[in-house]
Formats: structure tokens, C-alpha cells, sequence
């Protein structure tokens, strides 16, 4: 048998008729003939891509029927087709876009009646349902994280969480600012959004929040903007106030101990679906994002917004190039429009940066086989399903619309998904294609793997295996694992990175603005 006979079969993918790229499956050697009838002229790692035939120079290479970069010279059929041959063509002009607004709109058929799912969550007084139900002890600025640290420490030290059943725990959730801050200025403004978003999450039971006192973002001031007081679930006190760290500790334990009858009065009951809000997540992509895991995931996310439910896509610099897709399902031109002045507003910031909007993707997206942020986009894009685009919202901001909405956070999956949290997310699901280790309390997070190999080589932190969808299993049908699961978790069933214990240190505010 000769050495070309011998060899396994090229397993390849063709996303759609129109691409000039296939994805490789498995690692291809060079010389191996592939179902699209080329002949790989080099080593193709998994998960990376291949022209099907020759691409000029200047032209464009095309992926899930869409635009993904431009050839650096000529490609010949069978080239490996990566970074050192493919841009996103600034030297050829801007990609142009057309934003086409809202021709893209398809109505949604809802569930009724007994078709609507439910969970089993924690109802608040302000008609919001809650996954978890956890005591968070908050900090207005970096000096007070440490006392926040200790009180939490101090509480489950003393095993007084055990009486209290219907508690899921305690977190001390620390930032890094806060000290030098302009009252009038975005810094302020975005720390208020955060910092109360959190306490206010549906997921949140009961909050101390604890400041040092001669700090910029002044406790005061954030209770004057929302007109709240204090009450049996929400405390404040600042370390200068009280009299130093160990009667701020002392003064803070006895607020926490006070309030957990309280937050432990609270019990699971059945609510509809549609109190659900779901946070859209990805981090570590590879070349199997957009082809498995996050078009599930959007699958499963149009059958949340089926039963009235809410899914929050966000990472304007990860849906950079992609988002002509996404004005296309706007509900209004005005929802269209604030988005692309989102877009507008990151390519002067990250200008005014001296950067670009493709240092993304990451060195490790590179390895697993995503070339341009314009690949990686389109990938990221499909975690939002289908659904119409309902509202675009800025970081923080609460989330009151119903359906598929946008909010614009950073690509950094720990700043996105506080802003998402903040916003009210109280479940999050998150795709991974090199692998992440993140948690994010108060609110459960799932992990879904994007390819086999993943899954099994992190098993300890996977939930879902999206990588079936290349062996075997539809979309669709992983989708609906995934919602099944969204249910589950929601709840009460613990995901892989809560019994890990994952989400104490994943509080990461934006710090927009300069810092003085």
C-alpha cells in the first residue's frame, strides 16, 4: 500500500457554497486530497482553514458566505490560509458595510399556554426572579476591599451559613478604583451603574457595601442618585466612619448576620421563562466557535426569546465587521443606528489609543485557527440567534426590553459580563474553544466547549459539549441540551465552575476615562 493510500481521510469542512475556504477537521498533512478536490500544499492545523481555490491578491476570502479578510498575494488552492497571507485589507480601503436597517426582520413565534417553560427561582418585591439568592458585601473603592474580604472571611468562618439553607453564600465583590474619581465624570458614572446594578441584581438577596470615606466615589452620592435608604437588606459604613478596620469588620459581620433571616426567607417557586435574562459570553474562540458552540447557543437563546425570555449579546469590538448582520434584524433604524455609533465610538477610541480594532483576535484565538477580527466577529455574532434586535443599551445600563438586545462592553470577558450582570443577567452561558477558567457571582455561568477535545482535556470545567455538532449531532438539537440546561441551572443545579468555586474575584467595572 504506498505512503498516499495509507493515510486517513481528509476531514474538511465547507461552511457554505459561496466560501473560498474550507475548515480542516482534524490536522492535515501537506500533500493530503480533500473532499473539495484540492491538495493541501502544507501542514493545516485543526480547526484552521484552506482555499478551496485560488484567491488573487487584494481578493476577498470568504467564510460562512461572508467577508472574513483579504489576501495578502495571491493563494493558491490548497494553501493553508492564516495571518501571514490574509488581512482585513487596509491597504485595499475600509471594508464597507451595508447596514441595511431592519430589512432583515423576522417576527417571532412566541409560546403559549402550556408551551411556556418554566424554572424554579426566587421572586423579589420588585417582580424580578432570582437563579441564586447570595448576601454580597460591595465596596466603593480599592481601600475598602480587604475589610470586605475579611468580613466575608469572618462569616464563613463561622459556619453561620449552614442555618440558613436557602442561601447560596457570600461574596465580597472588590474593585480596583474608585478613589480618584470626578463626581461628573464617566468613571463615576459607570462605577454607579455597576456598583448598583449588582445590588440590585435579582440574584442578590441582601448587600453591605463598604467604603473608606474620603474616596471620589462617595457612598452618599450613589444612594442620593437612586433615592434609596437603608434598610433590613441594605447597609453601608464606611471604615474612617466606623472606626478602622477591626470595628469595621466587627460592624460588618453584625450586618450580615442581621440580615440573613431575612434574605433566607426567600424560597424557590415556579416562574415563567420569560424572567429570564441570559448573558452571552465567549472567550478563548478558536476556529470551531462559529461553526458549533455559538451558533447553538444561539439557537438556544432564540427559544429563550420564544418564551418571552431575554438574551444580552455584547463585546462591541468581538462583533466588529459582523455588525451589518446585526442592523439587518434591528427593530427600528434607531436601534440600528445607536449601535453603529457604538461602532464609530471604538474605532476613535482605540485610534486615539494608538491601536486597531484587529489586535483582536488574541494570540490564542491565532492558534485555534481565527485569522481576523472580521472571522472571529461572525462567530461571535451567531451567539445571538435570529430573533429581532430589540434595543442596544451602553455598559451597565439596566436591561428593561424583552427579546434578543446588545449591550457595548469591551471584548475582556470578565469587564463584559459585570456589565451584563450589572444590566441584570441572572444566568450566563459562555463558550470556550481554548479552554477558560471563569466563574461569575452572583450569577451561575456555563460553559460550553466548542470542540471535543476540549471538553474532555478540561472535563472538570465543561458543562456542554458543543463539539458534537461536527460529529454528529444538529445544532438544533444542541441548542435545546443547551436551553434545557439554562433551565436547569436556573433552578438551582450547580454549573462546573460553582462547585469549583469560581466567581470571587470576577468583579471588573470598566474603567473608562483617564485616571489622575
Amino acid at each position: 500500500m504506498s505512503e498516499v493510500m495509507s493515510r486517513p481521510a481528509a476531514k474538511t469542512l465547507l461552511l457554505n457554497p459561496q466560501d473560498n475556504v474550507a475548515v480542516a477537521l482534524s490536522n492535515l498533512d501537506a500533500g493530503m486530497e480533500t473532499p473539495q478536490g484540492v491538495v493541501t500544499s502544507k501542514r493545516v492545523p485543526r480547526g484552521h482553514k484552506f482555499a478551496v481555490r485560488p484567491i488573487g491578491a487584494g481578493e476577498a476570502v470568504v467564510k460562512f458566505g461572508q467577508i472574513i479578510g483579504f489576501a495578502k498575494d495571491g493563494i493558491p488552492a490548497g494553501e493553508w490560509v492564516h495571518e501571514h497571507n490574509c488581512g482585513i485589507g487596509e491597504e485595499h480601503g475600509a471594508f464597507e458595510r451595508d447596514y441595511a436597517f431592519g430589512e432583515g426582520v423576522v417576527p417571532v413565534e412566541f409560546f403559549t399556554g402550556a408551551e411556556q417553560a418554566t424554572f424554579q427561582g426566587y421572586k423579589r418585591s420588585n417582580g424580578q426572579v432570582g437563579t441564586r439568592n447570595y448576601v454580597g458585601v460591595l465596596t466603593s473603592v480599592n481601600c475598602s476591599t480587604t475589610v470586605a474580604g475579611f468580613i466575608v472571611k469572618e462569616i464563613e468562618r463561622s459556619g453561620i451559613l449552614d442555618d440558613y439553607p436557602n442561601i447560596d453564600g457570600i461574596i465580597a465583590l472588590k474593585q480596583s478604583n474608585g478613589c480618584i474619581v470626578d463626581y461628573r465624570g464617566v468613571i463615576f458614572d459607570t462605577l454607579k451603574k455597576t456598583t448598583w446594578g449588582y445590588a440590585t441584581n435579582p440574584n442578590m438577596g441582601g448587600v453591605v457595601m463598604v467604603g473608606l470615606g474620603c474616596e471620589g466615589f462617595q457612598i452618599p452620592k450613589l444612594k442620593e442618585a437612586y433615592g434609596v435608604t437603608e434598610n433590613e437588606t441594605f447597609r453601608t459604613m464606611t471604615i474612617q466612619e466606623v472606626g478602622g478596620t477591626k470595628k469595621t469588620v466587627e460592624a460588618g459581620v453584625e450586618a450580615v448576620k442581621a440580615m440573613l433571616p431575612v434574605v433566607n426567607r426567600a424560597r424557590r417557586e415556579t416562574a415563567p421563562a420569560s424572567e429570564l435574562m441570559l448573558a452571552l459570553q465567549c472567550g478563548g474562540s478558536d476556529g470551531y466557535s462559529g461553526i458549533t458552540a455559538n451558533p447553538a447557543l444561539g439557537y438556544a437563546a432564540d427559544i429563550l426569546v420564544r418564551h418571552g425570555g431575554t438574551a444580552i449579546l455584547s463585546e462591541t469590538p468581538e462583533i466588529y465587521g459582523a455588525e451589518h448582520l446585526l442592523t439587518r434584524r434591528a427593530r427600528t433604524r434607531e436601534v440600528g443606528e445607536k449601535l453603529i455609533d457604538i461602532i464609530h465610538w471604538w474605532e476613535d477610541y482605540t485610534k486615539r489609543n494608538n491601536m486597531e480594532m484587529n489586535n483582536n483576535p488574541s494570540p490564542g484565538n491565532k492558534l485555534g485557527g481565527l485569522t481576523t477580527i472580521l472571522e472571529k466577529s461572525l462567530g461571535a455574532a451567531a451567539k445571538g440567534g435570529t430573533t429581532p434586535l430589540n434595543a442596544v443599551y451602553h455598559y451597565a445600563d439596566p436591561v428593561t426590553e424583552k427579546g434578543f438586545v446588545f449591550m457595548d462592553t469591551p471584548g475582556y470577558d470578565p469587564v463584559s459580563a459585570t456589565g451584563q450582570v450589572a444590566g441584570g443577567a441572572n444566568v450566563l452561558a459562555f463558550t470556550t474553544g481554548r479552554g477558560s477558567a471563569y466563574g461569575c457571582k452572583p450569577t451561575p455561568s456555563i460553559k460550553i466547549a466548542t470542540n471535543s477535545e476540549i471538553y474532555r482535556h478540561m472535563i472538570d470545567d465543561m458543562d456542554i459539549n458543543g463539539g458534537e455538532v461536527v460529529e454528529g449531532s444538529s445544532l438544533e438539537a444542541k441548542g435545546q441540551e443547551i436551553f434545557d440546561m439554562i433551565l436547569r441551572v436556573a433552578s438551582g443545579e450547580q454549573t462546573k465552575s460553582e462547585q469549583l468555586g469560581y466567581g470571587d474575584n470576577e468583579f471588573v467595572p470598566w474603567h473608562i476615562g483617564a485616571t489622575v
